[in-house]
């Protein structure tokens, strides 16, 4: 089980066909940089390099990550003729990227008019050192002696839109490039934004005695692109090393230097170049070594370990390796829907983040979970804003947020059969306020993290409160609260009454405000004082907020086990879903008119079930198990984050053969492709999904209102164990669960729940019988 096929995933054919969505498997970011997994050898790419906040506007529909230029540049000739997967033969191909140490392996073998060379590579960004990237080249003539071109280049044509050609857009202008002798750079500065973006790349090569091989060196500026070329001499059989340095800065690092903007450019350059230096002398193999060894302390705090399946392993692996990929160091960024691998959602970060991923990290790296959440508090001005401009008090965060918490939404896309339809979720979709202050809340119960909240956290909570005591409305006739004209995380149905999932959550925000406005006038008055001061709040106006949230509309009869997903959701057409695509995923049912989904009761994905998962501790077993089989017959999937929630609440009801077949949905949603658009980047909710699966699902892990941990796993019939790591309250547990025991090792005393039955875990290794 612990071989080396489940830490690779590989690629062993060449078909230009797949090039993008393996650009997406293969991409290697560390939380700042990102680089697609693109075939340098190859015209069939998607180039894509972006840096996390690096975002602009300009000519495009709304703000969006910024593509760009391309740093990997690298071509090779043989007798003038380029070595290109996409006409020459290959007579080996092999490519596979190695999670376990972060690093993307390729192989290929050209065969030139009966001449072989063979070139392989180890292409890797440091997680130590976040601005360096690094690819090695080994490149041995196998049957013949002579010599071959290099040429390296920084390609600044790059744009963002490629599979968009109707709006591509290039967000910066260049405004130099330069020879560094040797080396070349390119210093980029966007259009809206005026970000200043500096890339350097230099090569060195040397022969199998250590000594340096490149010979008639040439720069070359062809139109903005800044590009070196070298002479190599080859003897057969005899292999020679290429080493290429990359670093790249923005004037975001350097935010703190009050500089010009001329004195901006030649600040980040000069950085940049001195980083370049400094990575020279470090070496290739040595930053290469800093960075395996920081995976290797990594997976020992967030890998899993499946016994018995080697699919799931692989497959849970990689899910995990690319959200760490995704963790960002710096406070000011988050995580985009579809990472930092493409321009998915215009790199735009949703409610995925605070609901899918969070977890996550929560239990795992509970230091990125906390900067997913400063970044919502650094972008709370722009929510305010958004509130302000809506009509609305306190803070309303956006459903589609870049850089500063303003509302990014597009007004307009196009429906299943390509119609223009105005989009309605930026307007609608307000849940997205409540479910951040799910995440500060369950951080906080999670890590006990108090200092978080009385800096931070309480002030967000009071905010999100102040918006939703400005949202509702009352209704005179039936004395109660309602929240009218929303959507739900079901996208199907827009401008709908009294939304389940956005009303119970709404109430719950305004319960959990009054909470810790009482807990932080016990904790620290002052910073209390100081937060009613600053948001001209009273103790009258939250005290009131305790009213309106007892009479918040709820639409579900008393006594009834069913809930309505919103107000008259029973009375729409019903379809039925009888036949379904080769990736397990439901057709739509003969008849349907796509234009007029929002009359019918499918559903995009679940909201009474998001709700029930999100909110557990409110709900019995008996009614989550009658809304699982209600809705799960009415869902399309038409999201990747549906599978997951259905294999979770599966799990929690005894559906235990359709949990697993939601979990392999959700867990290979990218490496089979099974939503068609990994090509336009990772899924990175679905990706937190899978762990939530695993841990929350299979491991049967919740958090209880007395915010003990309980577990109460199953596990599906191949696996013999399932082992992960948790971090409560600072503690690390290492939990180990087999079919009839769950051994649980600690560090120090913790006490848990095993099946509901408290229990006490002493330092050591501790089994339970299950």
């Amino acid at each position: 089980m612990e071989g080396e096929v489940v830490w690779v995933v590989e690629r062993k054919e060449y078909h230009p066909v797949e090039n993008l969505v393996y650009e997406t498997i293969f991409t290697l970011a560390n939380g700042y940089l990102s680089l697609r997994g693109r075939e340098e050898f190859s015209n069939l790419t998607m180039k894509g390099s972006y840096v996390a906040g690096i975002f602009d506007k300009y000519l495009a529909q709304v703000t969006e990550l910024v593509n760009l230029p391309d740093p990997l540049g690298f071509k090779i000739y043989l007798d003038n003729k380029e070595l290109n997967l996409d006409y020459l033969p290959l007579t080996k191909y092999y490519r596979y990227l190695d999670m376990k140490q972060g690093i993307l392996n390729s192989l290929y073998e050209f065969n030139v008019e009966g001449k072989i060379i063979r070139i392989e590579s180890r292409r890797f960004v440091s997680r130590p050192n976040i601005h360096r990237f690094g690819i090695q080249y080994t490149i041995t003539p196998v049957n013949f002696s002579g010599k071959i071109v290099v040429e390296n280049c920084i390609d600044t044509t790059t744009y963002n839109g490629y599979l968009d050609p109707h709006n591509k857009i290039q967000h910066y202008r260049v405004l130099r490039v330069e020879d560094l002798k040797p080396g070349v750079s390119a210093s980029v500065k966007t259009h809206d934004k005026g970000h200043i973006i500096v890339l350097a790349n230099a090569i060195l090569a040397k022969d199998h005695k250590g000594e340096n091989v490149l010979r008639y060196r040439k720069f070359r500026q062809i139109g903005d692109i800044p590009q070196e070329g070298y002479t190599i001499f080859l003897t057969e059989g005899q292999q020679v090393v290429i080493e290429k340095y990359g670093v790249v800065y923005t004037s975001r690092d350097l935010e703190s230097e009050k500089l010009k903007d001329k004195d901006v450019v030649d600040f980040v350059r000069e950085k940049v170049e001195n980083e370049l230096n400094n990575f020279i002398r470090t070496g290739f193999e040595s930053e290469l070594k800093a960075h395996t060894e920081h995976m290797e302390s990594v997976w020992k705090r967030m890998d899993i370990l499946i016994d018995g399946d080697e699919l799931a392993q692989q497959g849970i692996r990689f899910n995990l390796f690319h959200l760490y990929a995704c963790a960002p160091d710096d406070q000011r960024v988050s995580i985009g829907a579809r990472g930092l691998h493409g321009e998915g959602y215009k790199g735009h970060v949703f409610w995925d983040t605070e609901i899918f991923m969070f977890p996550f990290f929560l239990y795992t790296l509970p230091e990125y979970a906390k900067n997913l959440l400063l970044y919502r508090y650094n972008t709370l001005d722009g929510a305010r804003k958004n509130a302000q401009m809506n009509g609305y008090k306190g803070a309303q965060f956006p459903w589609e947020s870049a850089d500063d918490g303003l509302e990014v939404t597009p007004k307009w896309g196009e429906d299943y059969l390509g119609n223009p339809v105005r989009i309605w979720t930026g307007d609608e979709e307000f849940h997205i306020n409540a479910d951040i202050a799910v995440a500060l809340v369950h951080y906080h119960s999670v890590t006990g993290d108090d200092q978080f909240m009385v800096d931070y956290g309480v002030e967000v909570l009071l905010e999100t409160g102040r918006f939703w005591a400005s949202r509702l409305e009352y209704n005179e006739i039936k004395d109660r609260y309602e929240i009218r004209r929303v959507i739900g995380p079901d996208e199907f149905h827009e401008h709908v009454d009294n939304n389940v999932y956005t009303n119970y959550l709404a109430k719950w925000n305004l319960e959990k405000a009054v909470e810790y406005y009482e807990w932080l006038s016990e904790k620290d008055p002052i910073k209390l004082e100081k937060l009613k001061t600053i948001l001209g709040i009273t103790e009258k106006e939250v005290r009131s907020w305790k009213t309106l949230a007892e009479k918040v509309y709820i639409p579900r009869k008393e006594g009834e086990k069913l809930i309505e997903q919103f107000e008259g959701y029973f009375g729409l057409k019903e379809y039925e879903i009888t036949e379904w695509d080769e990736n397990g995923l439901p057709k739509w049912p003969k008849g349907l008119d796509l234009t007029k989904l929002g009359e019918t009761k499918l559903i995009k994905q679940p909201d009474v079930v998001m709700l029930l998962l999100v909110l557990p501790e409110e709900f019995t077993e008996e009614e989550m198990k009658v809304n699982y089989e209600y809705y799960e017959k009415r869902t399309m999937h038409k999201s990747s984050l549906s599978p997951s929630m259905y294999s979770i609440m599966g799990l929690k009801v005894g559906d235990t053969h359709n949990a697993y077949k939601y979990f392999m949905k959700t867990l290979l949603v990218d490496l089979e492709d099974n939503q068609g658009n990994t090509n336009n980047g990772f899924h990175a909710a679905s990706a937190g999904g899978a762990w939530q699966c695993v841990v929350y699902g299979f491991g049967g892990m919740t958090l209880e209102s007395d915010k003990l941990l309980n577990f109460s796993p199953w596990l599906p019939e191949k696996w013999q164990s399932v082992n992960f790591k948790i971090n409560y309250r600072g503690i690390p547990l290492d939990v180990l669960i087999k079919k009839d025991s769950i051994q649980i090792t600690s560090p120090s005393e913790v006490e848990l729940k095993i099946k509901g039955e408290r229990k006490i875990v002493k330092p050591g290794e501790n089994i339970f019988r299950l």
